[in-house]
Formats: structure tokens, C-alpha cells, sequence
């Protein structure tokens, strides 16, 4: 598979710019991110890139003092998992209970949880803030016997620790098939059994479900403007899990989910980026 390399500099460089320029470009079909000494590297797949659609999404980027600009180039077929081995990937622990790592990876830190994730080119290993806020939150949940929904599944770590934490069932959704086959082969390397795997956007949801709890990792415009369709298919004292959105934007995530009958319980804030949960009223 063919992928095209997009270098964005980034003046003056700082991680919460570098995340915003990753957040704003996977809606368009990027689909990993490296850090790179200016700015951030972006990878997507080569029949997928559009100059034009890129460049719009980083028009009026939302840090004013902030410009990014880009350079493309075309890349050779790799090994993914050698070169995620060789750059990024290391081994993490979130909240010294669930350790994330690749098979690659040799002495990992023993922990109650241990996954087994091979990202290829997918968003979602546990470093981002959003996911491992989310993931903090889980580890703190009863989910003993529940069926739960995790939106926007990317590799499928959320749903994975949701089954090792005890759900009865999962449904994992993601736009983009290359997630869903990447959180199917994750399935296999935890040997899960009890998750199933989607490729498609809200519009799913009609005939699936209920749930007694949704997981939602995405970004602010796309919660809120997908926001009634988790909530119908809820039940009633369900929890949801928002993450994917700056602090301040929680204002606008309590406002919507008010409005559709969910209360506010929490929120967890890492580096700016926000995890917030809300409950279904009966």
C-alpha cells in the first residue's frame, strides 16, 4: 500500500499545536502521526490525499499566533510494525494497572492488564492524552456483565481493556476500514472473543444496541453533531465516555449532552486534551 509523507512545520513549535494539526488532519483520512524536530509528520494513504482539502482544514487554524505550513513526499512500501519498532512505539503504562505494548516489545512492566497492540498505521496505542484518559476512566469502572459501544475504535484498545475488564459484549465502530482490520488483528493477539467490529459512522447505530455504556474518542464537532445517535441507543442510567476535545470546548459537550438528557459526573484533564462522562437520566 502506497502512502504519501506530509512534513508539517510548526512556528512556534509546541506539542498542544502538533496535536491540534494531528486532530484537524485524521478527519481528512490521515492516518498516523511522529513527531518530528519542527513540527509533526503525517501518513496517508496515497489515493487519499487532496492539496486542496488539506490545506482548507488548516485554514484559520485556532491558535492565532501559530502557522503551519506543509511539504509532501511520496514514500516507498515499508514494514510499518519495523518502523513503529524502530521510532515511536515504546511500551506504556497508564496508571501503573494496564500495560500497552507490541509483540516486539521484550521485559515489559507487569501490570493486572496487559494488551498486546500492533498499530500498522492506525490512531490509538495509548500514548495520545485522549486515549489514555479514557482508559483511566475504564480502569475505574464496574463494567462487569455490560454491553458497551466504543465509537471511533481506531486499533480497538479501548474495547480490548473494556472485554479484559469484564463487559459481556462490544460493539467497535470506526469509519475507516483500515481501522477495523487493524482492530480485528488486535482481537486475535488478546485472544478477545467478544467484541464485534464495524466499519461505518453513526448511521449504524439504528439497528444496534442498546448499551450500558458508549465510548467516544473523536473530536468536539463530530460528538456533538453525533451526539443524539449514541444517546437513543443508551440505556437509561447508562454512562458515555467523551474524549477527543480541549478543556474549554466541555462547556459546548455539557451543553449538547444537557440538552438530550444526559447529566455530567466528571471529566479528567491531561495536557489541556479532556475525558469527560455523563449519565443517562431515566
Amino acid at each position: 500500500m502506497k502512502y504519501t509523507e506530509v512534513m508539517f512545520t510548526v512556528t512556534p513549535l509546541s506539542e498542544t499545536a502538533t496535536d491540534i494539526v494531528a486532530a484537524l488532519t485524521a478527519e481528512i483520512g490521515f492516518e498516523s502521526f511522529v513527531p518530528a524536530e519542527n513540527g509533526v509528520l503525517g501518513y496517508i494513504r496515497a489515493e487519499e490525499y487532496d492539496e486542496d482539502s488539506l490545506a482548507a482544514v488548516l485554514t484559520d487554524f485556532p491558535m492565532p499566533d501559530t502557522t503551519v505550513t506543509f511539504t509532501t513526499a511520496p514514500m516507498e512500501d515499508k514494514d510499518w510494525n519495523e518502523e513503529w519498532e524502530k521510532n515511536f512505539f515504546e511500551p506504556i503504562v497508564v496508571d501503573g494497572r494496564c500495560v500497552v505494548h507490541n509483540t516486539f516489545h521484550k521485559d515489559c512492566p507487569k501490570a493486572d492488564y496487559d494488551i498486546v497492540i500492533n498499530p500498522q498505521m492506525a490512531f490509538g496505542t495509548g500514548h495520545h492524552q485522549t486515549t489514555r484518559l479514557v482508559m483511566s476512566f475504564l480502569l475505574d469502572a464496574d463494567l462487569k456483565g455490560l454491553n458497551i459501544l466504543d465509537m471511533g475504535c481506531g486499533t480497538g484498545i479501548l474495547a480490548i481493556l473494556a472485554s479484559m475488564r469484564g463487559v459481556a459484549h462490544a460493539d467497535a465502530v470506526d469509519i475507516d476500514q483500515w481501522c477495523a482490520d487493524n482492530t480485528k488483528d488486535n482481537l486475535l493477539l488478546n485472544a478477545i472473543s467478544n467484541i464485534d467490529v464495524f466499519c461505518g459512522d453513526a448511521a449504524l447505530l439504528a439497528n444496534m444496541g442498546p448499551y450500558d455504556v458508549v465510548i467516544a474518542n473523536i473530536n468536539r464537532n463530530i460528538l456533538v453533531a453525533d451526539m443524539p445517535s449514541y444517546v437513543d441507543r443508551m440505556n437509561a442510567g447508562g454512562r458515555i465516555f467523551f474524549s477527543g476535545f480541549y478543556e474549554p470546548d466541555l462547556v459546548i459537550i455539557k451543553a449538547r449532552a444537557e440538552e438530550l438528557g444526559l447529566q455530567y459526573v466528571s471529566h479528567r484533564v491531561d495536557n489541556d486534551w479532556t475525558a469527560a462522562e455523563f449519565v443517562r437520566l431515566p
